[in-house]
């Protein structure tokens, strides 16, 4: 299982504006191949800021099919235009046996 966690900084003023389109986005994120969960998180000291974290089964199923898709391109429509700066996506895997 591998976690993908984005830092989200959106621009001052449209968190609201986000929320709403996040909660469209997510239904894409969670219909595809390898898709497990996912949590958005807001930040308290900084309401700006958003830490998205996405489980899929394999990398694969993040960098090749979720960003190689159609649906993808939806995403990307609702979504990036909030960011500023745009975020640095990480993926990490488990290290217990």
């Amino acid at each position: 299982m591998i976690l993908e966690v984005a830092i989200l900084d959106i621009i001052p003023g449209q968190e609201s504006d986000f929320q709403c389109a996040f909660a469209e986005a997510q239904e894409i994120i969670a219909s595809m191949p390898g898709y497990i969960n996912h949590e958005l998180k807001r930040c308290v000291e900084k309401p700006s800021r958003y830490i998205l974290l996405v489980h899929w089964e394999r990398l694969e199923d993040h960098t090749v099919g979720f960003r190689g898709s159609p649906q993808y391109q939806q995403w990307k429509a609702l979504l990036h235009h909030y960011y500023e700066p745009f975020p640095e996506v990480e993926h990490y895997s488990d290290i217990s046996g």
